[in-house]
């Protein structure tokens, strides 16, 4: 199989049975919020590429060997309506491969030859279901016509090595120092969520419908990697990937209530 024997430079992350984080570099005046994407083998023994980033010299090098110079990678997934940057480098760097993107990508990039089905699409999700299980928000606007609100992504599970690859929805940060336990971190909603909520009273029922069958879903995972705050790896005994976003969506709860009195 293809890539089996390469070692990752230091910059790529092992994440379980067939996955691998890519952690790059995205700045915002001085400071690198940082950024990542994800390279996952599918049952076939092909890859699929989650998201683009600028990646290092080493990081390109080794995904070239590991995907037979892409001749491998069967797609490029980006997931996220905001993370557009590097999507065209992306494209130059592995043209042979199909390369899936949001409305919003189709709109922003129209020189990056997309395929036909996007990644908010269903019939996406249908397509890689052996290998993925896709969650998409409900309750929220997708795509914000303010393009500062980058609360949705489809947040992707790799089933074979039970990691959830997600952008900005879920953040990962270490716990305040008086809760701080080593190895201990949190995951957060992100802080955008009251903006993005759909202005009607169907919205927060939708939402917490979606966040039900999303912590369900995390049920089936071991890790998490986000991509501006870092990797959630519990170790035993601590609190699981489940736990851990189950509480996260419980904290917005005080948010929801109060767009529901909003909008009665």
């Amino acid at each position: 199989m293809p890539g089996l024997m390469s070692t990752p430079p230091q910059d790529v992350v092992p994440l379980g049975e067939g996955f691998w984080n890519l952690r790059g570099s995205f700045r915002i005046g001085p400071v690198d919020i940082g950024t990542h994407a994800s390279l996952c083998r599918l049952e076939s023994g092909r890859y699929v590429l989650l998201d683009a980033i600028r990646f290092s010299s080493a990081q390109e090098s080794w995904l070239r060997e590991m995907t037979e110079g892409g001749a491998a990678l069967e797609a490029v997934l980006n997931v996220h309506p905001f993370h557009t940057v590097f999507c065209a480098s992306a494209h130059r760097l592995f043209p042979d491969a199909a390369h899936h993107g949001t409305a919003r990508h189709h709109r922003k990039l129209p020189e990056v030859p997309w395929a036909e089905l996007r990644t908010e699409d269903e019939a996406l999700h249908a397509r890689y279901a052996a290998d993925f299980a896709f969650s998409v928000p409900a309750g929220v606007d997708f795509i914000p016509a303010n393009e500062n609100l980058h609360f949705a992504s489809v947040i992707a599970l790799h089933r074979a090595s039970r990691t959830i690859h997600v952008d900005d929805t879920f953040g990962v940060q270490k716990a305040p120092p008086f809760l701080r336990k080593p190895g201990n971190q949190l995951v957060s909603v992100h802080p955008t969520l009251p903006l993005v909520l759909e202005p009607t009273r169907e919205a927060v029922p939708a939402f917490r419908d979606w966040g039900d069958l999303f912590v369900s879903l995390a049920g089936d995972a071991d890790q998490l990697a986000a991509a501006h705050d870092g990797i959630l790896r519990p170790r035993r005994g601590e609190p699981s990937v489940r736990d851990r976003v189950g509480k996260a969506l419980a904290t917005v709860e005080p948010l929801l209530r109060l767009h529901e009195r909003r909008h009665r």
